[in-house]
Formats: structure tokens, sequence, C-alpha cells
């Protein structure tokens, strides 16, 4: 086989259509446009959200509340469900996603104090409450601010 003598698959290829050709192509004429009117025209179509000549509803509703672009979105993790790991193993968020405690990170991930802990681990993530360093260190883990 040769760069040249590839095709696309049967079916994967149409041939673009074509408005506004004839009768027979069965969008002939006004080619889907109607008759007249301000949507038949060329370089028609309006300004988004304009009502014709109406109070438009973006300036209709009233503004609420305020968007701070700064804030980071951390997520929670009870160190309860920590158990699931093996007695000495490295907990980071790679491992995290794996056992699926975590799908998207997001900003961070912060370990909480909530529950009991069973296992001796290495925790490695980006925040952790000060119970949660208790309870890991208690039993001889760590845990490590990434």
């Amino acid at each position: 086989m040769k760069l040249g003598e590839l095709k696309p698959a049967e079916g994967a290829v149409t041939k673009t259509f074509r408005k506004g050709r004839g009768h027979g192509s069965g969008n002939g004429k006004t080619a889907g446009k109607g008759h007249k009117g301000q949507k038949a025209r060329s370089g028609s179509g309006g300004k988004v959200g304009f009502e014709g000549g109406q109070m438009p509803l973006y300036r209709r509703l009233p503004k609420r509340g305020f968007h701070n672009r700064n804030t980071e979105e951390i997520i929670a993790i009870n160190l309860e469900h920590l158990n699931v790991f093996e007695d000495g193993s490295v907990v980071n968020i790679a491992t995290l996603q794996s056992k699926g405690l975590v799908s998207n990170p997001r900003d961070g991930v912060k370990i909480l104090g909530m529950g009991e802990l069973t296992k001796k681990l290495t925790v490695q993530v980006n925040r952790f409450s000060k119970s949660a360093v208790e309870k890991i260190e208690a039993l001889g883990g760590k845990a490590e601010v990434v």
C-alpha cells in the first residue's frame, strides 16, 4: 500500500450539497429562505440578542451576584476513604484517580480528618486539615504537601 492509494471508507465522504441550484435539487428558487423579509436578504441575520427594538432579555433581567475569577476549586476527601490503599503505600493524586476517589483534581486535593485511618500511609497532596495530619502521623505515616 502506498500513500497515494489511500482512500476514505465507503460512505464516509459525501458530495457537498449546493443550495439554490434549480428546482431539481429540491432546494432551488428561494434556497430555503422563504419569500422576502429580513432573513431572506444577503448579509442578514441581525445582531445577537436583538429583539426588534424591544428591550432585550439580557437587559431586562437584573444583575445578580459576583463571580470571583481567582477562586480555587479544591476537591475534598475524607481520611476514612484512604483505607482502600495497602499498608505502607504512597498516596498521591494519580493513585487517588486510579482508585476512583478523584475523577478530576481541578485546582488541588485536600485531605480532611473525618473518620478513622487504620493504615500507615505516605500521603502527598496539595492541602491537609490539622486533624488529618495528626491522624496520619499518629499511625507513623507522613503528610507531605506537594
